[in-house]
């Protein structure tokens, strides 16, 4: 596949990919981002709330070696500084925090890529919680520490980038993007916002017809989205429940689909429990209609 760029593959992604270590600690707060209400209720009826909050909040259950082994190449990271937390330490978060840090994390990704010298990933750094500008700069220089050589300048050629053995396209939600030449602009993420799999294909195929493909690397999440509603009258159920029933009709419009530049074309695609089901190898396969094109 030497022959197209990075923007023309289809790649596999992992939704809030760091989800498999929420701290299960009743002591750990819930994140600031989550409704007023939430907060309280958990402030004063944890025992009934938490269960319900890490069921709902857990989107993937393997480590990221695993999800890389399984051939996930892009990772969606989500970073936070815990409230009342001294320290410089940052986490990853969704519903409640992870107990793994961001350092811990980055350092396992480098370790999977120093065994797999000829592997790319893209890593989305965004929806930064409780950093300061401070703390943006921590997080950065442990970016540059962790992967040193590996960080691929802005707008490389895939050729180049293997010839340069530069193994992460590291992408930073955050204006300070544009004062490094190794950090990659943010990645849009096309999120439909459904809890159904049907009105979420519906979606993006309103989304594919209105909206120009965007010019460089894009994201289709294919990740459902629960509702209060829909988490109340289905009490006994969690997201992964949801999930993998509807598997199969999401992956069946995932086969459809075409990966390239053009519009009407899918980049990278990213979901929930991508470990667990037929999710990454349906994505994978999508990049032989480019070589079918090419031939």
């Amino acid at each position: 596949m030497m022959e197209h760029s990075g923007l023309s593959l289809s790649l596999s992604g992992s939704h809030n990919a760091i989800t498999y270590c929420l701290d299960t600690d009743d002591r750990s707060p819930i994140d600031l981002m989550q409704p007023d209400m939430l907060q309280k209720l958990d402030k004063f009826m944890k025992p009934l709330i938490r269960p319900f909050v890490y069921k709902w909040a857990k989107t993937q259950e393997c480590c990221i070696k695993h999800q890389l082994d399984c051939g996930v190449r892009y990772c969606d990271l989500r970073i936070a500084h815990r409230p009342n937390d001294s320290s410089t330490h940052l986490y990853f978060y969704h519903g409640v925090y992870t107990t793994l840090t961001v350092e811990t994390v980055l350092t396992e990704i480098r370790e999977w890529l120093d065994a797999h010298p000829k592997e790319v990933v893209v890593l989305s750094f965004s929806h930064f919680l409780g950093l300061s500008q401070e703390l943006h700069a921590v997080l950065l220089a442990t970016i540059r520490t962790v992967f040193a050589s590996k960080l691929c300048p802005k707008k490389v050629t895939l050729r180049k980038l293997w010839a340069s053995g530069y193994q992460v396209i590291a992408s930073y939600e955050h204006s300070t993007e544009r004062r490094h030449t190794e950090l990659w602009p943010d990645i849009p993420y096309w999120w439909a916002n459904k809890c159904k799999a049907e009105a979420l294909i519906d979606e993006f195929e309103r989304m594919k017809q209105q909206n120009r493909r965007p010019g460089g690397f894009f994201v289709t999440g294919i990740n459902l989205t629960e509702d209060l509603k829909y988490i109340c009258t289905h009490p006994t159920e969690s997201l992964k429940d949801l999930v993998m029933s509807t598997y199969p009709t999401l992956l069946g419009w995932v086969k459809e689909q075409t990966p390239g530049e053009e519009d009407g074309s899918l980049n990278i695609i990213a979901g929930d429990f991508v470990s667990e089901s037929r999710f990454v190898p349906t994505v994978v396969a999508l990049n032989q209609k480019l070589l079918k094109r090419s031939s």
